[in-house]
């Protein structure tokens, strides 16, 4: 079992990866197809290694049966913590016997000689079969369900029962990460005091109350993700990016985005860039302001750039201060598991699949998310509501994954596209409402923020901007993954973030002389801001202005659609 943190982390992968097995189907990748028969091939011409790695595995059998294997779970691996697991010699034997074999299994792609794609692809099969056959999650077998058992004689299968029928029902398919009453939005999370301001039929306009006597001249306006609603930067009170704003002077908004359907189906790259204009040309009417600073996260980050070469082309750049890039990925060129299953056939089909409906389901992405890392997120969660009949632990990052939203088929398209070429870094090759993206062009001061951990948009990946975009930037490297490193408090006594005064082409070479410092990056960004935030004045003691008076008070309406 994981923590809440590290589970949280677990809930993204890159863009292109996610759009494109949401629209065609997690467990297409388990069905057999031609890289399960080359790598039969390759094991069958190499009989010497499989009766070699058979020997061995029965070997090994022998002595986990006569007691003589030294063989342990890690530390780290929660799924066997219980003391049963090592105490009980049954139990002991069961556990020794699973790692054996899931050790075994785990080198045959290599022992086929396969390429990095199919070794990618039988790699991450044969993970998720093994994990499956984890002890663990076997209920005749397992010591926390019988534990559960006597402690509630009985009644805990029943409630396991109810979990399994209740959970298969309804989409996504998936064990229940969360109760859906576990927060309340408005109350417990996007909370922070505000009103709406501007609203369009793509997105609402959220003006926040200040929190400070004193605030600075340029306001800042958070462009959050289009995958999911705006909340995961204003969770709950005491861990909100949005309240620390607001208490470090700062004149915050925030776009809170429609939650499309098939009505919306035209909805693309241009309608969500013209959004983000119409956003600041709000936000600097009412604060009387020439300019405001950006904070845009993930998929929002990608939009804010190409509107920020859109600027620059209309000369228009100097109405953006400056520009942050939270766990953002412009340089979408990797490889491993994404590159190996993402081709131009499976784009083909997912952007098929969504232009059929009209958009993308949000409850398919839940459920990719989840057999992304299957382990944590499905058997974890598979042995807590079924097997011990207990409802999952409230977390407010899990509750803000689990209310999804849906992508309109024309932006799903495009963000499919723009990851399989990768556009963004070959200048001229896209466009932003009629003007060719050259990140290049975008001379505009930038803080660029990653994870360490973050194995959704990789910090090299997220590094790479630095070269993208062509004025000074600040790269900040977290020690948290993709969800931690956005909610990140101050007063994490293990949060550390790394900083550098140079950006070397080579990210290694950048972290090779990086400093590191204490505690959260969040002071640090304030920092940053200030230097790009103007003067400071007397807070405004009403929201809206310039003919643009409150609609209604924050959360506003959008984010309650579903």
């Amino acid at each position: 079992m994981t923590t809440q943190s590290e589970q949280a982390d677990l809930l993204a992968e890159p863009l292109d990866f996610l759009l494109t097995t949401a629209a065609t189907g997690p467990l297409r990748r388990f069905l057999p197809n031609s890289s399960w028969v080359r790598m039969a091939t390759g094991l069958a011409a190499r009989p010497g290694t499989v009766a070699r790695r058979s020997s061995d595995l029965a070997a090994e059998f022998a002595r986990v049966m006569t007691g003589n294997s030294g063989r342990a779970p890690s530390k780290r691996d929660r799924r066997f913590a219980d003391p049963a697991w090592s105490q009980n010699p049954l139990l002991r034997r069961i556990v020794q016997a699973y790692l054996a074999l899931q050790e075994t299994v785990g080198v045959l792609p290599n022992d086929a000689q396969l390429d990095w794609r199919d070794t990618e692809r039988m790699t991450f099969v044969l993970d998720n079969l093994i994990g499956a056959l984890a002890p663990s999650n076997n209920a005749l077998i397992s010591p926390v369900a019988w534990k559960a058992l006597i402690d509630t004689a009985g009644l805990s299968s029943v409630a396991g029962v109810r979990n399994l029928v209740r959970d298969l029902s309804t989409r996504p398919r998936v064990p229940r990460m969360i109760e859906p009453t576990a927060f309340t939005v408005g109350e417990t999370v996007a909370a922070t005091p505000g009103a709406v301001v501007h609203r369009t039929e793509v997105f609402e306009l959220i003006q926040y109350t200040p929190q400070s006597a004193n605030v600075r001249t340029v306001p800042l306006l958070i462009v959050p993700p289009v995958i999911n609603k705006y909340y995961v930067v204003d969770i709950a009170p005491g861990r909100s990016l949005v309240e620390y704003f607001l208490q470090q002077g700062q004149q915050v908004f925030t776009i809170s985005w429609c939650n499309p359907d098939a009505r919306h189906r035209d909805w693309g790259m241009d309608t969500y860039g013209e959004a983000i204009l119409d956003a600041m040309d709000a936000v600097q009417r009412i604060c009387r302001s020439e300019a405001t600073n950006l904070f845009a996260t993930c998929s929002g980050g990608i939009l804010a750039s190409m509107v920020m070469s859109h600027l620059a082309d209309r000369g228009e750049l100097d109405r953006v201060a400056g520009l942050a890039l939270a766990v953002s990925v412009l340089d979408q060129s990797r490889a491993g598991l994404v590159s190996a299953v993402v081709d131009e056939r499976v784009a083909a089909a997912a952007i098929a699949a969504s232009a059929s409906k009209g958009y993308l389901d949000g409850r398919t992405l839940a459920e990719v998310f989840a057999w992304l890392r299957p382990v944590d997120l499905i058997w974890n969660y598979w042995v807590n509501n079924y097997l011990q009949g207990r409802p999952p632990s409230p977390f407010d990052v899990l509750f803000w994954n689990a209310d999804t939203t849906r992508m309109t088929a024309a932006l799903h398209r495009a963000f499919v596209e723009l990851g399989m070429s990768n556009s963004l870094t070959h200048p001229g090759t896209v466009t932003m409402l009629g003007t060719a993206v050259d990140l290049g062009k975008v001379t505009t001061p930038s803080y660029v923020i990653a994870g360490i951990a973050d194995h959704i948009c990789p910090w090299q990946s997220c590094y790479r901007s630095t070269q993208l975009l062509g004025g000074e930037s600040r790269f900040v490297l977290s020690t948290s993954g993709h969800i931690a490193s956005m909610v990140n408090p101050p007063g994490n006594p293990k949060a550390t973030f790394q900083v550098n005064t140079g950006n070397p082409p080579d990210p290694d070479e950048w972290l090779l002389t990086a400093d590191t410092v204490q505690g959260s990056w969040w002071p640090d960004y304030i920092a940053w801001l200030n230097e790009h935030g103007g003067k400071l004045k007397a807070a405004p003691t009403t929201l809206g202005g310039a003919g643009m008076d409150p609609l209604e008070p924050a959360p506003g309406s959008y984010v309650f659609q579903t």
